[in-house]
C-alpha cells in the first residue's frame, strides 16, 4: 500500500507561484511513475503533470507547459509541482498519484491523495 499526502495548496492573484509537495510513503517497490491530477468544479479530472520514479522521464500537459514544473526527491520521498506565472483557469483541487505505467488516464493510478486545493483569484 501506498500513501499520498500532498500540502502547499494556497490562494494566490494571478501571475503567482506555488509549489504543491506530496510526501510519499508505504510500499512503493512497485510504482514506476508518480505526478499530479487537477480537477475544478464542474470539470474532469485532468493529468497535467507526471516523472518517472527515477526522474528520467518527466511530462507536463499543453496546459501548463512551460509554467509548472514536476520533480521528485527520492531521497526524501516527496514529489513536487512548482507552478509559476498562475491563471484563473488554474483553480482546481490538486491531486498526488502514483501508478506502475505512464498513463493521462485517471483510471490507470491506483494510489491518490486527499487534494490540496490551489485557487487563484483577483
Amino acid at each position: 500500500q501506498v500513501q499520498l499526502v500532498e500540502s502547499g495548496g494556497d490562494s494566490v492573484q494571478p501571475g503567482g507561484s506555488l509549489k504543491l509537495s506530496c510526501q510519499i510513503s508505504g510500499f512503493t517497490g512497485s510504482i514506476s511513475y508518480m505526478g499530479w491530477f487537477r480537477q475544478a468544479v464542474g470539470k474532469e479530472r485532468e493529468g497535467i503533470a507526471l516523472i518517472s520514479s527515477l526522474g528520467g522521464h518527466r511530462w507536463e500537459a499543453s496546459s501548463v507547459k512551460g509554467r509548472f514544473t514536476v520533480s521528485i526527491d527520492s531521497a526524501a520521498n516527496t514529489l513536487y509541482l512548482q507552478m509559476n506565472n498562475l491563471k484563473l483557469e488554474d483553480t482546481a483541487m490538486y491531486y498526488c498519484v502514483a501508478g506502475r505505467s505512464f498513463s493521462v488516464r485517471p483510471e490507470d493510478f491506483g494510489f491518490w491523495g486527499r487534494g490540496t486545493q490551489v485557487t487563484v483569484s483577483s
